[in-house]
């Protein structure tokens, strides 16, 4: 195991694959392959007829998924984002279970030159695919000042986003906001250390990391694919890391369960046919695994199985 895969600790690694019941000739998609700590685990439950497809939208993962699993035969590989995997073939024949780890990952929230940081100074991108897409520095120099408030606080519910957005717009002629050392500088200038233990950047650097990389919207997308692919018996297993993403994958699964939320006021709403049931209740990290990892210490894990 290479030091970078070291470092790089899998987030409620048992609870996720018990989670899957991966079963030895079985199909299973890994969406969000990271540094191949979920697929590792996955893989070693397989037998020769089982397989295991690893997508992942950042090129960086890619590669090391080719040079790790490229020569195994039951492995198959596609970089791309997990909200298009009913786009790849290799699904059409059914999957028997759907892992996606969100957020960012360790090696890009360590490689400084990836932006994802207000720990470093570093250009300001936030792209999970560098390939493609408007990077964070793009986004914050044609934003009006009301779509970066608004981007602040829907995706990072920051209470300053007035304020911060205010003064983002007033400084970027003088100073395009190229690298994330600008941006923490005035965060912390705006904000100030109001929140013990919270470093002031944290929300807005949040906030600004979905918006560029579309993660609700591939959030949602992502599981409607593979609520499509899944067979019968199937399981989806998502672990998110912030009260937005639980949010939805709560929401995703009781929309999906066959339960209508009334309300007094409106007319009664009749419940669509149960397509997944969950799978007991949220999964928390136990308090030696967050010892061990505190970047884990906000993971919940939610399953849910196709009926």
């Amino acid at each position: 195991m290479t030091e970078q895969q070291l470092q790089h600790i899998p987030v409620m690694l048992g609870e996720a694959v018990e989670g899957l019941a991966v079963q030895a000739g079985g199909r299973y998609l890994d969406g969000t392959f990271g540094r191949g700590g979920h697929a590792r685990a996955v893989l070693s439950r397989l037998g020769p007829d089982g397989r295991l497809l690893l997508m992942d939208r950042d090129p960086t993962a890619i590669a090391a998924a080719q040079a790790e699993f490229a020569a195994d035969p039951r492995v198959l590989i596609r970089h791309a984002n997990f909200s298009t995997l009913a786009e790849w073939d290799e699904t059409s024949a059914g999957l028997d279970g759907v892992l996606l780890d969100l957020g960012v990952s360790s090696p890009q929230l360590d490689e400084a030159a990836r932006g994802f940081s207000f720990m470093a100074d570093a250009p300001l991108d936030m792209r999970m695919d560098t390939s493609q897409g408007e990077s964070a520095a793009e986004f914050l120099a044609r934003a009006d000042e009301r779509e970066i408030a608004d981007v602040l606080w829907n995706y990072g519910e920051e209470r300053h986003s007035r304020r911060i957005a205010r003064a983002i717009v007033a400084d970027r002629d003088a100073t395009p906001f190229t690298r994330t050392g600008q941006l923490a500088a005035l965060l912390e200038r705006v904000v100030g250390r109001r929140e013990p233990g919270k470093h002031p950047a944290t929300r807005s650097f949040q906030a600004l990391r979905i918006r560029v990389n579309g993660e609700l919207d591939a959030l949602q997308d992502g599981m409607n694919a593979a609520l499509d692919r899944l067979k019968v018996g199937g399981r989806l297993a998502v672990i998110s890391f912030h009260s937005l993403e639980d949010r939805a994958v709560k929401l995703f699964i009781r929309d999906h369960s066959g339960r209508v939320q009334n309300s007094r006021r409106g007319p009664p709403v009749l419940a669509a046919p149960a397509r997944l049931a969950a799978v007991g209740k949220a999964q928390f990290p136990s308090d030696t695994e967050i010892a061990g990892n505190p970047r884990s210490r906000s993971a919940v894990l939610r399953v849910a199985e196709k009926l």
